[in-house]
Formats: structure tokens, sequence, C-alpha cells
């Protein structure tokens, strides 16, 4: 079992950790109401952070939506480490995950938009996390509107192409597992988007515990890659170093049909390739 499986465990375990650090320090600093309450008022006398007792008066400044928990300090400080680090392991993992398919099997059309969309994914985690709603609004929203489709998309690739690589018992109980994941997310981004843009305080509520659970979804999905990483040895590493389209010292899967996209290349053209 290799230890690369560390890497896509570690991925969830922080992140989903960490995003609830941040949200219970702004709770504790009353800069968000806490998700049980679903009492909100049009305005209020009092900022929620100059509030005491145990009646809080809420306005939708101050819904539960991860960006909102992150938006002042302390915490903003902790949810910018947070998403930085966290969109460096989206990138690690969608990388190797690509050489591994290539390793394994060949190159797809499939395995090469799962690369494509992740790393684009990474790169707008990282605006959400470092370009606060309340102090760069234009920019946290970018981030946002990149990251959440394509880390949808990107789930969806992989569940297509894990059914694509399927051929034991085993690996399709993967695929079923992650198929249910992706529909349970592409749910919760559903309801979260449309119950944004009312301006009702219940659905407005809604929304933040919907993008919660959207977030911790595609989190523990890219945990389930240390099904494929368990098995992953130092030829992964060759495919990345040589930008080979298979393990080195094998022989390329030839796909008849060409269904994955790759390249059908017959032995004399192997002979030649080495040569060159």
């Amino acid at each position: 079992m290799s230890l690369w499986m560390i890497l896509p465990v570690s991925l969830p375990v922080l992140t989903i950790t960490g995003i609830w650090v941040v949200y219970a320090m702004a709770l504790y600093n009353q800069h968000v109401c806490p998700v049980d309450n679903w009492l909100y008022n049009q305005s209020c006398e009092e900022d929620l952070f100059l509030q005491s007792g145990p009646t809080l008066c809420c306005t939708l400044d101050n819904v539960p939506l991860i960006s909102k928990c992150g938006t002042l300090p302390p915490e903003s400080c902790f949810f910018s480490l947070i998403c930085s680090t966290g969109s460096f392991m989206v990138a690690a993992i969608v990388l190797l995950r690509y050489a591994r398919v290539i390793e394994k099997h060949q190159n797809c059309v499939l395995n090469t938009a799962s690369l494509s969309t992740g790393w684009i994914c990474a790169a707008g985690l990282i605006m959400v996390g470092n370009f606060q709603v309340d102090n760069a609004k234009v920019l946290h929203y970018v981030g946002a509107g990149i990251a959440f489709p394509t880390s949808m998309l990107f789930v969806c690739l992989q569940s297509a192409l894990t059914y694509r690589l399927a051929k034991t018992q085993g690996e399709y109980n993967v695929a079923h597992l992650r198929l249910c994941m992706t529909l349970l997310a592409f749910v919760a981004l559903v309801l979260s988007g449309v119950f944004f843009c009312q301006e009702s305080f219940v659905l407005q509520h809604a929304s933040a515990i919907f993008e919660w659970v959207f977030c911790v979804i595609i989190m523990l999905f890219y945990g389930t890659f240390a099904f494929e990483f368990a098995g992953m040895s130092s030829d992964t590493m060759v495919v990345l170093s040589r930008g080979t389209l298979g393990p080195a010292g094998k022989e390329h899967k030839v796909d008849p049909l060409g269904s994955l996209g790759g390249p059908v290349l017959h032995p004399h053209q192997h002979e030649i390739m080495s040569i060159l």
C-alpha cells in the first residue's frame, strides 16, 4: 500500500476541519449567526458583534455562508490559509490522478478535461480564500463563480471516467459511490444557488446550509481517490517526468475503436518513437 493515499485522505480532513474551525471562530466573535438560528429581522439596533444575551438579532449580513464566516479577522486569516493549502493539495491530487490513469490505462479526453477543470477549480479556490467578500466582492464572486461550477464539473468527469475504466467489482463499487456523491453535490449546489438569489431570510439561511453540504461532499469525493493512490508506484512519477502516454517499459494498451480518445499506436511506431 502506497503512502500516496495519505494525500487524498488529508485533503478532506484538513479542509472540513478547517472551515468548521473558521465557523466556530466567527460564531465566537459573533460575526455570523448560528446555523440553527432561523430568526432574522429587517434591521437591528446594534450590530451582531455588539449584542449580548441569549437572543441575537440577525440580518442578511450575518448569514453563516462559508465566505461570510471567513470575512473578518481573526478568522479571515485562517480561512485564507485553509483555502490556499487546500487549493495546492487539489492541484496535486488532480495531477497525480491524471498520471495514474495514464499509467494504468491510457490517456483520454475525460482524463485531460478532468485535469484542466481541477486546476481551474484550484485557481478559483485561491481567489475565494484571499479576496474576502466584504473587502473585494467582485474578485471574491469571480473566484466563487470559477470554483463552484468547475468543482462540480470535475466530479462529474471523474465519475464518468471511473465507470469507463472500471473492470473489477471493487472498482464498480467506487464508481457507484462517486456517482451518488456527484448527484448529492449537484442537488446541493442547485438549491444553494437558487435560494441565494432570493430575498427571504429563511431561504438565504437554507442556501448557507446547502453550501456547507456541497463543500463537504466535494472534499469527501477527493478523499475517495485514496483507493487509486493506494496502488501508486514510482512509475507514476516517471509518467509525469517523461510526459509519456504510458508507464515506462510497458506497452500501450490499444483501444481498437479509439473510444478513450488516446492515440492508437502499432508496435513499429513504438520502435520509431524509442529511436527518436
